[in-house]
């Protein structure tokens, strides 16, 4: 294998025998540069495999190299050296396209981290410009579960390809059922850190009093219960990925001690006596307007930056509504595998109707509406009158219950709850019949299902609703 090159742009004498000492010891050869103008002169000459450049040069800044590098080398990674505490320069140079960034004075451990992952990425493959077809590029394999020829659908796949070469943090919107984890888990798999752990938590499912543990772990007898230490989520996705699903929600206090682990890269244990480093990239998401949380105070300003110095933005289904019929065909290809039915198709109305529907809920909309269908088809074939669709229209936006600003309706919130109550009787109801029915019949499912007037594929849907065993 050759020899990989990395241009070293700084000068500080010391700083570029720190850095050559460094990548010698890791077997690259260094060329140094110390001013903007030679280091210009180089990339037009030669290739390189990484650039290291200080953002304070003689005759300039790194953010011009980084822009100039963006331009004319865009697959060539570049990683700026920053003064200590000048995170918002950091940011800056991210926003442009820098691979990642390493704070002065150097840790070695985290410039070699750095270093292995930015040159991994020659390791990653192409990026989409093959064509548009993702069923068959090396990068998007049949089984991506980002699908769909629409343009918005092409726009989204491309910038992830761009963003999976980049270290920094990137904020995915987009509404309920969009896919959001999705996207994060394929800005992981298509990186560097691909064989390292990527991490989802959804901040808005861990109660208060835990999230400081949860987060960043515990010393045994930090607290009562704390019987024994505890890694926490930092720690778990050490040298990968970090996505921090519906991020609005988490309480301020937590939004500080998280702003200070993202900013020094570091965290410390509850309980514990001193900081532990980590190398974790963060992807966040929610639902939420952020923007909105953050004029009013919900969510903190400095840390909104932080999260989104990159913004992604996933498309609803209604927006790209040609991708249905292959997004319907992937999703009844995974039903008939698991309940073992064989190959379940859309008629033309049936397909016609969900083309029609707005789909508030998106992805995870046409999901259920076609898991229910599949129970209600006596066939392999789905019509549209198997197809329980809510009363929306083409274009529908997503339904809100009030106004965004009105008060609450305590007609409406009564409602909801008896509504609820009923529902929960129901289902428990019919979870009772149907182990009453599988009882009878010695756990044997065909005869369950005749007992009850069900067809075999009805049961199956009921049990997995149910969450029955």
């Amino acid at each position: 294998m050759s020899i990989r090159h990395v241009l070293v742009v700084d000068d500080e004498p010391d700083i570029c025998e720190l850095l050559e000492i460094t990548l010698a010891r890791m077997g690259l050869e260094a060329t140094t540069a110390t001013r903007l103008e030679p280091a210009r002169a180089l990339l037009a000459e030669r290739d390189f495999d990484l650039c290291l450049t200080d953002m304070r040069l003689p005759d300039g800044d790194g953010l011009e190299l980084v822009r100039h590098i963006q331009c004319e080398r865009p697959e060539l990674p570049v990683a700026v050296i920053t003064a200590h505490g000048s995170v918002d320069t950091a940011v800056q140079a991210l926003k442009l396209g820098a691979f990642d960034f390493v704070s002065k004075p150097v840790d070695l451990k985290q410039l070699r981290e750095l270093i292995d992952a930015a040159l991994r990425l020659e390791t990653r493959g192409p990026g989409p410009e093959e064509g548009p077809d993702d069923a068959t590029t090396p990068d998007r394999p049949d089984d991506s579960p980002l699908l769909g020829h629409s343009e918005p659908m092409q726009r989204l796949r491309a910038t992830i390809h761009k963003l999976a070469r980049s270290q920094a943090p990137v904020f995915i919107s987009g509404e309920s059922g969009s896919g959001k984890e999705l996207v994060a888990r394929e800005i992981h798999r298509l990186g560097p850190r691909a064989e390292r752990p990527f991490v989802p938590v959804n901040c808005g499912a861990i109660p208060g009093e835990l999230m400081e543990s949860e987060f960043f772990g515990h010393r045994k007898g930090a607290f009562t219960g704390a019987t024994q230490d505890h890694t926490g989520l930092f720690q778990s996705a050490d040298g990968g990925t970090l996505f921090l699903d519906e991020v609005a929600d988490l309480p301020l206090p937590m939004q500080v001690k998280l702003l200070r682990a993202i900013q020094e890269r570091a965290i410390k244990p509850v309980g514990g006596t001193r900081e532990i480093p980590v190398d974790v990239r963060i992807l966040s998401a929610t639902h939420h307007d952020l923007e909105k949380a953050v004029r009013e105070g919900r969510f903190r300003q400095d840390l909104y930056y932080r999260l989104n110095v990159i913004e992604l933005k996933v498309p609803p289904l209604r927006n790209r509504r040609e991708d249905i019929e292959r997004l319907a065909a992937r999703i009844l290809r995974r039903i008939s595998e698991q309940w073992e039915t064989g190959d379940l198709e859309l008629a033309p109305d049936a397909l016609a109707a969900l083309q029609g529907h707005g789909f508030p809920g998106n992805v995870r909309e046409l999901e259920n509406i076609l898991e229910r269908a599949a129970t209600l088809c006596e066939g392999r074939l789905i019509h549209a009158d198997n197809i329980d669709l809510p009363a929306t229209g083409l274009g529908t936006e997503p339904v809100m219950d009030r106004a965004p600003d009105s008060p609450p309706d305590p007609d409406h919130s009564a409602r909801n709850e008896a509504d609820r109550a009923l529902d929960d009787q129901l289902a428990a109801q019919e979870r009772q019949a149907i182990a009453t029915a599988l009882q009878q019949t010695g756990g044997n499912r065909t005869a369950a299902a005749r007992l009850l007037g069900l067809s075999f594929r009805q049961l199956r849907y009921r049990l997995k609703k149910l969450g029955i065993e």
